[in-house]
């Protein structure tokens, strides 16, 4: 009598079997939710991010940490190259790339210069006013549909927006608070020029490239005011390649199965995990303010979240 060989979906350990069928349930689900709930763990990652950022940009040059960042984003995705490689990477067209990667270079300077000088709950909510230009921006250029529940979402989400930011404003963070506020519509063009590469450019592909170009394109700046880093500031900066890698990743799957107008309201969440981080590792106490607008975020990113998954079923 002979022994049958186990299949090799017997052999799955526990874990891989969990994982491939929350893959399956995740690919049967609607786009659009598909797409916010990418949206969703990207906006988790940016947040652990932008405090970890936080710490190491007050301890060295705004530019040679946003090269630094940039640089370690590389490093980690070469394993990845290596195991695929190098034609798998290759861009269909390598002028796109550079031009994200050259907006997206400018954003990061503007957002960098401010980033140790304000809390990070208002650089968070700060950085709400992008998705209002990225919706202008793909109705205006993409020809995607807005509808009247995206619009209401982002004007509802953003009053939550001005009601945590409109009490610092006088304050003297004040000129960093416009300095990152200038950084939203060069970042929205920046998700733009993503989003339209989708259309031609696998995920990784986008990701990878612009670790490349950014970080090209920072090194310039880096080195007028280059410090060395330290054995823990170079982990630091891994840790945030792999962090931001992780979130640009995510964020281009979002734009790739959904329209990038039906995914900007869900950011708004982001405020909530930012004021949370802020409060555990700066010791930044949530205002009033800050609270009330949270909740009126969250409000609406749960509600336009059932509207988009009501009406494409």
């Amino acid at each position: 009598m002979s022994l049958r060989e186990p299949s090799r979906k017997s052999q799955r350990s526990p874990w891989a079997r969990r994982l491939a069928l929350t893959r399956h349930r995740a690919g049967r689900l609607d786009p659009a939710v598909q797409g916010l709930l990418w949206t969703l763990v990207a906006g988790i990652c940016f947040v652990l991010l932008n405090t970890l950022s936080r710490y190491l940009t007050a301890q060295l040059d705004p530019f040679e940490s946003q090269f630094l960042r940039y640089l370690c984003g590389f490093l980690v995705m070469l394993p990845l190259v290596w195991r695929s490689g190098l034609a798998a990477y290759r861009p269909q067209h390598i002028g796109g790339q550079f031009v994200r990667g050259l907006v997206h270079t400018a954003a990061l300077g503007l957002w960098f210069v401010a980033l140790p000088h304000i809390s990070l709950a208002d650089m968070t909510a700060i950085g709400f006013t992008t998705p209002i230009f990225i919706m202008l921006g793909a109705w205006l250029f993409l020809r995607e549909s807005m509808r009247w529940e995206r619009w209401l979402a982002a004007l509802v989400g953003f009053g939550g927006v001005l009601i945590v930011v409109a009490p610092g404003l006088s304050g003297s963070s004040g000129s960093y608070s416009l300095v990152m506020l200038a950084s939203a519509p060069v970042f929205a063009a920046s998700f733009l020029i993503t989003k339209a590469l989708t259309r031609y450019e696998k995920a990784g592909v986008i990701v990878l490239w612009q670790s490349i170009t950014v970080t090209l394109l920072s090194l310039p700046l880096a080195l007028l005011h280059w410090q060395a880093p330290t054995p823990a500031q170079w982990a630091g900066y891994l840790m945030c390649g792999l962090l931001g890698s992780g979130a640009h990743y995510c964020l281009t799957r979002a734009y790739g199965v959904a329209d990038i107008s039906a995914t900007q309201s869900l950011k708004f969440l982001d405020l909530v995990w930012a004021t949370l981080m802020g409060w555990l590792v700066f010791s930044d106490q949530p205002s009033q303010s800050t609270l009330i607008g949270g909740l009126v975020i969250s409000a609406s990113t749960l509600w336009i979240a059932r509207r988009e998954s009501r009406r494409n079923a």
